[in-house]
């Protein structure tokens, strides 16, 4: 891929045209999960479970599992260990939370120094290799983005009670703890499969910022939810545009765009919040 001042171009070449299915599909669903994420403060969370990537890359070279399915599988561990050390701990979610990402991040450069063949493996887990996808990484993403509907048809109503108040959904019956588990472990699907699409560096930040674009734009909740979509959309493929143009890194230039469509919105917080 070469610089070029062509704004149409990029479309002519298969794996960008890969790329932009992969985000068409990644961005809606980290943008509708983005808005849970920042009402029930879990950035921190996502970002933990990111970072036990490079752990589960580790343990699926040295154990030869597929790295997708072995970064998943101890991604979804570490955040079954989360829930279950905040019902038995004292401690602050926060606090919890910065105890597993040091496990994760100390653990898997232990494995990785004593493999010193798996550092490529790291930079791609870093940056994302979004150019160079293949049917199963396509695959995967139309798997986060049904589920993600689907988990939200079932769960929206009751994660916005949830977010408004705790004593209100307990009176409507609502399992709260339940849920917010299930939120989590999905939050931590996306969150993996994301990796390989945007890298550990820009997964977190392509849910957490067009969300608070979002939040910039509208009151409501379902207002917020096409907000927060339309942003992460518009972000993906003026980001893989600039991308091709700029010769720069795809993920990074994604969530720039992004960053900057956050920006934008920032005068009309005010506004949006009188009306």
């Amino acid at each position: 891929m070469g610089a070029s001042l062509d704004f149409t171009g990029w479309l002519a070449e298969p794996f960008m045209i890969r790329a932009l299915f992969a985000l068409l599909m990644l961005a809606p669903a980290c943008a509708v999960l983005g808005l849970h994420v920042v009402s029930f403060r879990m950035a921190f969370f996502s970002d933990a479970i990111s970072h036990s990537v490079f752990t589960g890359i580790a343990l699926g070279l040295l154990f030869s599992i597929d790295m997708r399915i072995s970064t998943i599988l101890f991604g979804l561990f570490l955040g079954i260990m989360l829930i279950q050390l905040g019902k038995r701990s004292t401690l602050s979610r926060d606090s919890l939370i910065a105890v597993l990402l040091a496990i994760a991040m100390s653990l898997g450069i232990v494995l990785v120094s004593m493999r010193k063949g798996l550092v490529s493996q790291f930079q791609n887990a870093l940056y994302g290799d979004i150019l160079s996808l293949t049917s199963t990484d396509l695959f995967l993403t139309g798997f986060v983005l049904i589920g993600t509907i689907v988990f939200e048809i079932v769960a929206f109503n009751r994660l916005l009670v949830m977010s408004t108040s705790e004593a209100l959904a307990k009176a409507h019956g609502i399992r709260s703890q339940l849920w917010e588990t299930l939120l989590a472990l999905w939050v931590g699907v996306v969150t993996l499969v994301g990796l390989r699409l945007v890298g550990l560096l820009m997964v977190t930040s392509l849910m957490v910022v067009p969300a608070a674009a979002a939040r910039n734009l509208s009151n409501g909740a379902r207002g917020a939810i096409l907000s927060a979509v339309v942003v992460a959309l518009v972000a993906s493929v003026t980001g893989l545009a600039a991308s091709w143009m700029l010769n720069s890194a795809t993920g990074a230039t994604v969530i720039l765009a992004a960053a900057i469509l956050f920006l934008a919105t920032l005068p009309l917080h005010r506004a949006v919040r009188r009306s």
